[in-house]
């Protein structure tokens, strides 16, 4: 990933962002700010650290608890961490020598909402669940 800054999704001046992609087309800010926030997600590495924090108890986690998860080095782990805290995935706290990590809800929420298709819409192509209810 090239080290430009990430602005966070919906911190960049865009007004709400983005609507659901089957409502309406993105303009081309709304997707270059997407496309950062998506980047940031597409590394395994970022996407393990983020579900890993997202599905801690407690709603948090200590670096000191993430990075023996991983076979690459501290530094690698809080590179990945600052990507995703760019994107404005994760938010942190030092605490002592420390720092904690949390998920932003809104975001994940913003991402779910951009991808969830409207209820009751069927788009070509797509068939019901296999033994869905008809």
């Amino acid at each position: 990933m090239s080290k430009q800054e990430l602005a966070p999704l919906g911190q960049d001046g865009v007004e709400g962002c983005c609507p659901a992609l089957l409502t309406a087309p993105l303009d081309e800010d709304q997707a270059e700010t997407l496309a950062k926030v998506f980047k940031a997600l597409g590394d395994p590495v970022r996407l393990r650290l983020l579900s890993m924090i997202a599905s801690r108890a407690g709603g948090e986690v200590c670096v000191c608890d993430l990075t023996p998860a991983f076979e690459v080095s501290q530094p690698t782990i809080s590179h990945h961490l600052k990507l995703l805290k760019q994107a404005g995935l994760i938010d942190s706290e030092r605490r002592g020598t420390w720092v904690y990590y949390r998920l932003l809800p809104q975001m994940t929420d913003r991402l779910a909402a951009i991808l969830t298709r409207p209820a009751g819409q069927i788009t070509a192509g797509t068939a019901p669940a296999a033994g869905a209810a008809s």
